[in-house]
């Protein structure tokens, strides 16, 4: 058996071989190595949303569980920082696309066919997760759950702030993913309509009134209760 290495183990050969360009090879080079570009910046994505959905998942798990629920709350924050740190750098990435020249992106567009971001199955697997600001999603239920294991509700872990332990580290972790996830669809936003402006999505999407509905804030219920705590504050001492 050959010896494990940087390469074998990582699979660079196969990894770096899964950039197929569409535009024909008589193209000139700069729109060529653009679209290759545009490829990178999206796998490179969807391979940071694979790590992001499996830490999500299982901090779900972890809050949704009846056994040891402070446990799981505990362990529930590295991996929900660490999956908002991920959403981070998925923003990131979004604004190395605008080092994507437009007379390049207008050559090679043709050639994407109907592949668009909004059929990233992945990207409905988070959608799932957070919830938006219309409901919420699997992540704050399994956190209502974990409150309540743990005899309290989250308008209580609110008002108790940091000395609510694990369960106000979960919910600020929370609150950091969904401001980090809101940054990132307003960026790539920012990014698609100065490329492409009110021209319909490639996917038969509306474009830029499709990336504007799916700017959403999620934990409308937990930014909701945090508030009330304001009013909470200023209400008059009992005589």
């Amino acid at each position: 058996m050959a010896e494990l290495n940087y390469s074998s183990y990582l699979q660079t050969e196969t990894l770096l071989s899964l950039q197929k360009t569409q535009i024909p090879e008589t193209a000139d080079r700069t729109v060529v190595l653009a679209e290759h570009f545009f490829i990178v910046a999206h796998q490179s994505c969807e391979l940071w949303l694979k790590q992001a959905l499996a830490d999500l998942s299982l901090a779900r798990d972890l809050l949704s569980s009846p056994c040891h629920p402070a446990d799981g709350a505990e362990i529930s924050v590295e991996l929900l920082q660490r999956a908002a740190e991920l959403l981070r750098v998925l923003h990131e990435q979004v604004l190395v696309l605008e080092r994507l020249p437009l007379r390049h992106f207008v050559q090679f567009r043709p050639y994407l066919g109907t592949a668009s971001g909004a059929q990233s199955q992945q990207f409905r697997v988070l959608s799932r997760l957070l919830g938006d600001d219309k409901g919420e999603g699997e992540l704050y239920r399994a956190f209502v759950e974990n409150a309540a294991h743990q005899g309290c509700t989250v308008a209580d872990v609110c008002r108790l702030g940091i000395t609510g332990g694990g369960l106000h580290r979960v919910a600020e972790a929370l609150l950091d993913m969904g401001n980090g996830y809101w940054r990132w669809k307003v960026a790539h936003l920012g990014v698609m309509s100065k490329m492409v402006g009110g021209q319909q999505g490639t996917g038969g999407t509306s474009g830029e009134e499709f990336l504007m509905r799916r700017i959403t804030l999620p934990f409308p219920e937990l930014r909701r209760l945090r508030g009330a705590v304001h009013a909470e504050d200023l209400a008059p001492s009992p005589a």
